[in-house]
């Protein structure tokens, strides 16, 4: 066999597809060759991975003269990839058209079908006409026939059909979700992210960048990523489930200001940021937690999550060792709570780094996505300069939780409630039992009483301000690999292997 271009070499994991090829008579240039009748080829469509963790889809021809050697190769590769078992062959899309730029419908029939049609995936596409369609569909229909599902959108799209489809697991399973104390079951179900939104975190801190090419790659090759997901419930009553940023006070207050101005685009993001930031408001509250002592690493170790941590696989390993021998109950109860009483700027709880283009290192860079824990970053109150200083660290290489005001605990549960929460609203371990008063601002000549902050919760908003949330390990899963580490250079990245198959 001899290839048309130059050799390579790639994991049989990363090929896509194998195509019998109509060989060109004006590729026939190689010496002795021309003067052959008949040539035989085919084509191998292999992934190649070029910097900044953007896949894209290669291809490399192969031609020889024995059509029965070329039909021997063609089908040998095939049946190689049969034997590639956690690939889809089925899926189910939701595409939301009016998240974002409203390109989602386009970036799927231009950039995304094209690849699962060339994998030879086949789907039943829904495109969302409302708030919680896919939520919603995803109770009614049969979705133990699809091998994933994917959503086309930014970041409040995955989060609908990610509570669509936990919900209906513990649905099937009689599961109560009110109950915050509930062993909740674990969704097999993989989903994957084209990312298509205002913002993709999940997405960016799931693959290490949001190029939707990329992203239907990931799935393509059937990569899978366990993720720990929260829930968030107030008096015996579920709110919801988060896996990125829950934060009170400013991010909090960004997003409730954001959503009044909508019709700035993206743009509300900046706008409503500068405007917190110059109001400067903190609240008053106590915390409880419980710290995740089984889980090994720090906030603060400096060891990210990369493809195969081994930090998570240690978190998989215990978890199924726990099943199998205590079944699916919860033992907080037994460790002691810690307690925290302040004034706070913003508090923040995330279950992985929350990266971004403009936050590379995310809010808690040392974050892991399947560890069965949480980062909680308090930031008390501080001048304005000095959270403005704190702020600036998400952008560079600086420790950001260097700072006398700032404390980061890893935490498995939490409870908080604010000064101004009702006595009977609060369920912190009799803490919330005192009445207190709420402070405003840091403004001397303001007088107004401002009411509590809003929690963000994946970039929705919370009415309650009074939560308790818990970290379920590995409650579901992506078609993603985590963050592979940098390759020097692309060639390394396109070629360098451990299976040789071509």
């Amino acid at each position: 066999m001899f290839p048309i271009l130059e050799n390579c070499s790639v994991p049989i994991s990363e090929i896509i597809a194998v195509e019998e090829t109509e060989f060109n008579k004006k590729q026939r240039n190689i010496g002795r060759w021309q003067k052959m009748a008949k040539l035989h080829a085919f084509t191998v469509f292999y992934v190649k991975k070029a910097r900044n963790h953007r896949w894209r889809c290669s291809d490399v021809t192969f031609w020889c003269v024995d059509e029965h050697l070329c039909n021997q190769w063609i089908q040998a590769l095939k049946e190689l990839l049969e034997m590639q078992r956690s690939r889809p062959k089925h899926l189910l899309v939701y595409i939301n058209p009016y998240g974002g730029k409203r390109q989602g419908k386009r970036i799927y029939e231009q950039k995304v079908a094209p690849l699962f049609s060339l994998a030879s995936i086949s789907t039943d596409v829904v495109i969302t006409e409302h708030a919680n369609h896919a939520k919603d569909n995803l109770f009614e229909v049969n979705i133990y026939k699809y091998d994933g599902v994917v959503c086309v959108g930014g970041d409040g799209m995955f989060s609908e059909v990610m509570h669509g489809l936990i919900g209906r697991m513990q649905k099937d399973s009689g599961i109560d979700q009110n109950n915050p104390k509930a062993s909740l079951v674990q969704c097999n179900i993989r989903i994957g992210i084209i990312p298509a939104g205002s913002t993709d975190c999940i997405c960016y801190s799931t693959v290490g960048i949001s190029d939707p090419v990329t992203s239907a790659l990931h799935i393509i090759v059937g990569d899978c990523q366990p993720l720990d997901v929260s829930s968030v419930h107030h008096n015996n009553t579920f709110l919801k489930y988060s896996v990125s940023l829950l934060g009170y006070g400013f991010y909090g207050d960004i997003l409730k200001d954001s959503e009044k101005k909508r019709w700035m685009g993206p743009m509300r993001y900046d706008y409503s940021g500068f405007k917190t930031f110059l109001s400067h408001h903190y609240y008053e509250g106590t915390i409880a937690y419980q710290p995740a002592k089984q889980t090994h690493g720090s906030p603060r170790d400096k060891e990210s999550c990369r493809t195969g941590c081994c930090i998570c696989k240690k978190s998989e390993k215990e978890l199924a060792e726990k099943n199998q021998e205590h079944g699916l109950k919860h033992e907080e109860g037994e460790e002691e709570w810690k307690v925290i009483k302040g004034k706070f700027l913003a508090i923040n709880a995330v279950n992985m780094s929350c990266a971004c283009p403009r936050s590379p290192k995310g809010l808690s860079p040392a974050a892991h996505l399947a560890d069965g824990s949480a980062d909680l970053i308090l930031v008390r109150k501080c001048s304005r300069f000095d959270f403005l200083r704190y702020l600036v660290r998400h952008t560079n290489q600086d420790d950001q939780f260097d700072f006398p005001f700032v404390d980061v605990y890893r935490v498995k549960c939490f409870q908080f409630t604010s000064k101004l929460s009702e006595d009977n609203e609060s369920n912190v371990m009799d803490i919330g039992k005192k009445r207190f008063g709420q402070f405003c601002r840091d403004h001397p000549a303001c007088c107004c009483n401002i009411v509590n902050s809003t929690w963000n919760c994946d970039g929705e908003t919370l009415d309650s301000s009074a939560i308790e949330v818990r970290v379920h390990c590995q409650l579901m899963k992506l078609f993603a690999r985590g963050i592979e580490e940098n390759c020097k250079d692309e060639a390394a990245c396109s070629q360098s292997s451990t299976e040789q198959l071509l």
